[in-house]
């Protein structure tokens, strides 16, 4: 198969049940690897693998010629796939036959394939750039708009092209910005309804309630959490950021604490992360319009690898559900 054509995910996934059988290549990225054991006591590997199109799950048992491989390249590596087409409850989960580690050195030599391996937000990541610091100048209170510049000259470039999660929403380059600027927008267009929410503190919040996923992931091709991210999570990291920078900013002490609150609070519920329970006006606000746009930006992204040729999506672990990909009739 060493001469075969390279597939890209979005061609994998044209394949159906009738395609059995049939064997292909791709260049692929590990998105995702977790080893772990069968009822039997043998290892196995769960892997998520992907390119710019899209990505796909499949299981390699131990006794696979690719599970030594797989392990050995680890998490954000990029490997040739060779494999046949297969499908586990109505899902493509091809079974792999060789799979080879591509070498630092030839990626770097390959431009165009390191573009096609790497998803990237879908606008224009300089307009959202420009955009999102439109938001920042538009705080009225001054000691608040600098807490907020404050924060992003911390954490620098990392946040204009990290992604919003390793997998659950926005999680692709640039997406962090793109999720932080659509909230944005989602704020500036409801804020005029609840006049209780204080409309400075609440968009600041929204600006800065994910900074610490600056820190929290890790990686060029693929995301993975990092030390701190493990050890301590992005909303104690965002929280951190958030009061050094409130501090060097001399930001009044109850605005300080209501934005350190909408920090830690924004994940919604403790099961999902969050510090705690959201307690002032601000801080619900800006935990709903998060949970809008994370499942919104799982809807967008389903609806942009979708080929038409299904009425439905797999199912969805954030959505909890398949989605309808086809468009409301006339």
């Amino acid at each position: 198969m060493a001469d075969s054509p390279l597939l890209s995910v979005a061609e994998l996934k044209k394949y159906t049940e009738s395609d059995h059988g049939r064997t292909f290549a791709s260049m692929l990225v590990i998105k995702r690897l977790t080893a772990k054991t069968a009822s039997n006591g043998n290892p196995f590997l769960s892997v998520e693998l992907g390119d710019r199109g899209g990505s796909f799950s499949c299981t390699i048992f131990g006794d696979s010629p690719a599970f030594d491989a797989l392990k050995a390249t680890g998490e954000g590596g990029v490997v040739r796939f060779e494999g046949k087409v297969e499908f586990y409850q109505d899902r493509f989960s091809p079974r792999a036959s060789r799979i080879a580690m591509i070498p630092e050195e030839e990626l770097a030599a390959q431009p165009d394939v390191i573009h096609n391996l790497v998803e990237v937000a879908p606008e224009d990541a300089a307009d959202l750039w420009t955009e999102f610091n439109g938001f920042i100048d538009g705080l009225k209170h001054d000691e608040l708009r600098m807490t907020v510049r404050t924060v992003f000259e911390e954490v620098g470039e990392t946040f204009r092209w990290s992604p919003a999660a390793v997998a659950m929403h926005h999680a692709y380059r640039h997406g962090l910005l793109e999720h932080t600027v659509h909230m944005a927008r989602a704020a500036h267009a409801l804020l005029p309804l609840y006049p209780e929410v204080d409309p400075d503190l609440a968009m600041a919040g929204v600006l800065v309630h994910d900074t610490g996923k600056t820190i929290e992931y890790e990686g060029t091709l693929a995301s993975k959490r990092s030390r701190r991210g493990i050890l301590q999570g992005h909303v104690v990291l965002g929280y951190q950021l958030v009061r050094k920078a409130g501090l060097k900013a001399k930001l009044d002490h109850d605005r300080l604490e209501r934005l350190e609150h909408i920090v830690l609070s924004h994940q919604g519920e403790p099961a999902w992360g969050a510090a705690i329970y959201a307690a002032t006006p601000e801080a619900v606000f800006v935990s709903m319009i998060d949970n809008l746009d994370a499942k919104m930006g799982m809807v967008q992204r389903l609806l942009r690898q979708a080929d038409g040729t299904e009425d439905f999506s797999e199912r969805h672990f954030g959505l909890n559900s398949q989605l309808l990909l086809a468009k409301p009739g006339p």
